[in-house]
């Protein structure tokens, strides 16, 4: 038995490898606090909703990307892969939606990115 005290050995970013998260046994992390735009970043790739970046544009630009009267009527649902889902409160504005959609899209494309923004468009009516 050696008398000196023991030396810890070094943490994995000091070997130069990034840290393993470790998980409880329901698979969540036991490191203690994550940043609320990594967290969501995680839930909304593992829920197929998009990108987080992507998401976080569009609803929060929303109203600026297609005008206060267009927002009042129609707002974003969900990001489905490479399709951006709005709902419409009106058959009317259903329609002028289906209308803009090339010209929403590209200012979808310019807030976040061409790279990441949805191609398509879908529409549907709330009830």
């Amino acid at each position: 038995m050696s008398g000196g005290p023991r030396r810890p050995e070094p943490r994995a970013e000091e070997r130069g490898r990034p840290a393993r998260a470790r998980r409880d046994v329901r698979g969540r992390s036991t490191d203690g606090p994550v940043r609320l735009k990594d967290a969501l970043g995680t839930v909304a790739s593992e829920l197929g909703a998009g990108r987080a970046d992507v998401v976080r544009s569009v609803f929060s630009e929303w109203e600026s990307l297609v005008g206060a009267t267009v927002a009042a009527h129609v707002r974003p649902v969900r990001i489905d892969g490479d399709t951006l889902l709005v709902s419409a409160d009106h058959p009317a504005w259903a329609t002028q939606m289906r209308h803009l959609a090339t010209d929403v899209l590209a200012r979808v494309a310019s807030a976040c990115g061409a790279a990441q923004a949805p191609q398509k468009l879908e529409v549907r009516v709330r009830r």
